[in-house]
């Protein structure tokens, strides 16, 4: 692997702009060819943020420079763009869901195992400064033994400001597939991993019209449950209720973990920065006293991309990655038999929850700008 470890983008599209604004900032890593369907729009890309190379996929697969293959296609091609990167000898990060299929990630997960490479996937925002000094409170017991969880994300859909959003109204979108895996990554790291879930699901409207860009007006299926509710079951007894929404123009994020001693609120879990607060509670005989407890952290915080950043470290260091493609697979079955549940009206089990393990924190000093990789 090539110092600093070479990175190569595969799609253009509105989120290859955070990437890449990113990945620039990051020492150990370097960002060495873009792809993307459209070639032209690759190069608009590369030119963009001073990346040499562009062109297609087959053209990136082909590079000897690039080490870690970035997969940031539409949900649907996720497997085949990471299962090629694989067999080309390259290591992934996909953004999330890692598949809209059970088979198609653990085949992913199977091809990386046989042939020695890694497969890490999004979301990376629990590595960021909010979601890790949440979780140091919970680990410190600054809210005793954590019980239970309420998480809320609901607004009126991507439709309005994303120019093509019909593939988040599709296999592998909804609010569950393209919001839920930041809210439930961040219960697994927190809570550890989820046995059982009960849910009930809706569809508001079978079709949609693009809101703003070149395609404003024109209509699209809805293919996918755009509300979503959801009990989920951890080991141990613990508890989180959920709601995925893009059914509610009172636009709403809300991120609790109650414990024996305290609630902690937890900052958005689609963002990387936010303070976690304290809320405790003493009562005398003369009043109840509510104690709000604002945690600080720094202002300035890595974004999407820390993920590859850690990953790429941690192929150097021949240690596990924390984003793992096998986390990712366990929130993706947990999506989906979230989906399964509120078809059939009944619980459904996850199974192999009992064998997840839960990655450590990032250390607090952890410093995404620093060049760590000799």
């Amino acid at each position: 692997m090539s110092v600093p470890v070479g990175v190569g983008v595969v799609g253009a599209g509105v989120i290859s702009t955070q990437y890449l604004t990113n990945l620039a900032d990051f020492a150990d890593v370097e960002v060495r060819h873009v792809a993307d369907l459209d070639p032209a729009r690759a190069k608009q890309t590369a030119d963009r943020f001073g990346v040499p190379r562009s062109g297609d996929l087959d053209g990136l697969l082909d590079d000897d420079g690039v080490d870690i293959v970035v997969n940031l296609t539409v949900p649907a091609a996720h497997v085949e763009v990471s299962l090629a990167a694989l067999l080309a000898g390259k290591h992934v990060w996909t953004e999330k869901p890692i598949a809209t299929g059970r088979d198609g990630a653990r085949l992913l997960l199977d091809t990386a195992e046989r042939t020695g490479l890694r497969v890490g996937s999004a979301p990376d925002t629990v590595l960021g400064g909010g979601i890790s000094a949440a979780r140091r409170l919970i680990e410190a017991g600054e809210i005793g033994e954590p019980l239970t969880a309420l998480a809320l994300m609901q607004n009126p859909g991507p439709h309005q400001w994303h120019p093509d959003p019909a593939f988040l109204f599709a296999e592998g979108g909804g609010p569950l597939l393209d919001i839920g895996p930041y809210y439930l990554t961040t219960l697994v790291h927190l809570l550890g991993p989820i046995t059982r879930v009960t849910a009930s699901t809706s569809r508001s409207r079978e079709t949609r019209v693009i809101g703003s860009g070149p395609s404003a007006g024109r209509e699209f299926p809805v293919e996918v449950p755009t509300h979503v509710v959801a009990l989920y079951e951890f080991a141990g007894g613990r508890t989180a209720q959920c709601t995925f929404s893009f059914d509610s123009p009172l636009r709403r994020t809300l991120f609790e973990v109650t414990g024996t001693e305290a609630t902690l609120v937890v900052p958005d879990p689609n963002r990387f920065d936010g303070n976690p607060t304290l809320v405790s509670e003493t009562q005398s005989l003369a009043e109840i006293v509510r104690d709000r407890r604002e945690i600080r952290v720094p202002a300035v915080q890595a974004t999407r991309g820390v993920g590859v950043l850690e990953l790429a470290r941690s192929i150097a260091a021949g240690v596990p990655e924390r984003a793992s493609g096998t986390l990712a697979l366990h929130v993706l079955d947990v999506m989906l038999a979230t989906l399964e549940a509120g078809e059939r009206g009944a619980s459904v089990a996850i199974a192999g929850a009992d064998t997840v393990t839960v990655p450590p924190a990032l250390p607090e000093d952890w410093n995404p700008y620093r060049a760590e990789i000799a």
